[in-house]
């Protein structure tokens, strides 16, 4: 079957499967590899070396209506277990109909800031938090995409583990 995306319809956010009500929008972080630039004998100029499964931090920002309760916990100094639902609609090219699959964004994190918004008449009052993100998982329809989690050593995409050898080097 072909599919082409066409838009997010909704979605859900949960912690320990209670729904944190209030979410306008999630900005989901960046999966950034670690570099470093090398230079020397053996070649012309500076090239630069992509490190396999090492990753730059990861930060992640949920922006709430007003100040709800879900804002006020998620700044609690803690881990906190993100759940992020998505339904996706997309256009089945063969099947000549629309559809919807499930996405799915499991975040470990923990607060970094907490912005209580802004007060003015008639508008939203735009609080966000910003969070580190200590493990990463994405799905798309039940299918794992990959897993990011740097203090246990894994980097997975598209089901290959590349870090696996890495951990086998070091005895873990």
């Amino acid at each position: 079957m072909s599919t082409q995306p066409q838009a997010y319809l909704e979605f859900e956010v949960y912690e320990d499967n209670i729904n944190l009500l209030g979410v306008a929008k999630v900005d989901l972080p960046d999966i950034a590899y670690l570099s470093q630039d090398i230079t020397g004998a053996g070649f012309s100029g500076t090239i630069e070396a992509v490190l396999i499964g090492m990753m730059e931090k990861m930060t992640a920002k949920l922006d709430f209506r007003s100040c709800t309760d879900a804002a006020v916990h998620l700044m609690s100094p803690k881990k906190h277990h993100i759940d992020l639902r998505v339904a996706e609609q997309y256009w089945d090219t063969v099947g000549v109909e629309q559809d919807m699959q499930a996405d799915k964004h499991v975040l470990i994190v923990v607060p970094k800031k907490t912005s209580p918004g802004t007060v003015a008449p008639a508008s939203l009052a735009d609080v966000s938090g910003e969070y580190a993100v200590y493990r990463y998982e994405g799905y798309k329809d039940g299918k794992a995409l990959w897993k990011i989690d740097p203090f246990n050593y894994i980097c997975e995409v598209g089901g290959v583990d590349y870090l696996a050898k890495l951990r086998q080097i070091l005895g873990k």
